[in-house]
């Protein structure tokens, strides 16, 4: 196990309110010796913030989603806090009464795991780097394997990422709206929305760039159908130009995302994504793979041609009009493909 030093003292176990029989454990841990990462260079110092949450002693499954997701998955005090309350928490397809979800902040993100400050040049991250990150955590909270890692998104990314990397200390994966590679059509899409972050920072307005960058990446999250049914009504003329229904909207997303993260994290973690390649076929973990008809991101097709590719795998396929979004908010779709992949918890 590697070597990981006292856990600083904000780390502290205590019951959550209204939720008998569960712990909430959560700390930043510091990584002694840097870090050396997949794509070049060394972080000379490291700290990975966590958090574990759910039945005191139930086996411990990792959650993992996008790059906005932070360690917060469930049963937090400020539920807008929790990114994914539909999928985890008591009762719920990652049920906090069978299982304790673990999670950490991404290495390169906005939360307090390292990563860049302001105006700072941070080295490229990989889901490779995740995949270690989460290893030494392991290590750090004597962990020695986990019964699953459920991934969606940047978190499959990663999950797929660990499986190949460290197959006995996971025994299952799933991987939702995530492939072993980035279709290049979602590539372009995020190398559009990085040049209007680095357009936006060289004029002074890095704040305006990033709200502008997430309503283009909000966009490519959902499906047509759900925007035609949302967005159809008419212009209303203001200032002297039309404004359209679905513009408010993502300009809302788009200002809510700039105020809670940092730019120099969203172009590490959106570059992350589309550096990410795995080795499918040495990947050995038993795996579910969930594929969403209407995924703009992560299409069908390149789903169903990663699980040809893996070792032990099955698909799952849905429909849904939040289109990359579903693995945030359809939890009865998705209750089976957890079930399958948790049925021994």
């Amino acid at each position: 196990m590697s070597a990981i030093a006292e856990v600083r003292p904000i780390e502290r176990d205590r019951p959550v309110r209204g939720t008998a029989g569960h712990t909430v454990r959560e700390g930043v841990v510091d990584i002694p010796g840097g870090l050396s990462l997949h794509h070049g260079g060394t972080l000379a110092r490291v700290r990975i913030a966590w958090r574990l949450v759910g039945a005191a002693e139930g086996p411990v499954i990792c959650a993992l989603g996008g790059i906005s997701a932070t360690r917060r998955v469930c049963l937090t005090e400020q539920p807008r806090e929790s990114w994914w309350s539909e999928m985890a928490g008591p009762g719920r397809p990652l049920d906090t009464e069978r299982c304790r979800i673990l999670s950490f902040d991404y290495l390169g993100g906005s939360g307090e795991t390292t990563g860049p400050g302001p105006g700072e040049c941070f080295p490229s991250v990989s889901t490779y780097d995740q995949a270690e990150v989460l290893a030494r955590l392991l290590d750090h909270l004597a962990v020695s394997s986990l019964r699953a890692i459920a991934g969606g998104s940047y978190g499959g990314m990663v999950a797929l990422a660990f499986g190949e990397r460290y197959p006995e200390r996971v025994e299952r994966l799933l991987v939702l709206c995530a492939a072993d590679r980035p279709h290049p059509l979602g590539t372009a899409w995020r190398a559009v929305q990085r040049d209007i972050v680095r357009l936006a920072a060289e004029t002074g307005r890095t704040s305006q760039g990033l709200a502008l960058a997430r309503a283009l990446a909000m966009s490519t999250y959902r499906s047509g159908e759900e925007f035609a049914a949302r967005f159809a009504g008419p212009a209303v003329f203001e200032a002297g130009r039309a404004r359209f229904p679905v513009e408010r909207y993502l300009a809302a997303r788009g200002a809510d995302y700039a105020a809670r993260h940092r730019p120099e994290s969203f172009l590490c973690l959106s570059e992350s994504i589309d550096l990410h390649r795995v080795e499918a076929s040495r990947i050995c973990v038993s795996t579910v793979a969930v594929a969403v008809r209407e995924d703009l991101l992560a299409p069908p097709a390149e789903v169903r041609a990663m699980v040809a590719r893996l070792h032990s795998a099955r698909l799952h396929e849905i429909s849904s009009i939040y289109g990359h979004d579903a693995f945030l908010k359809e939890s009865q779709q998705l209750r089976g493909a957890f079930a399958t992949v948790l049925e021994s918890c």
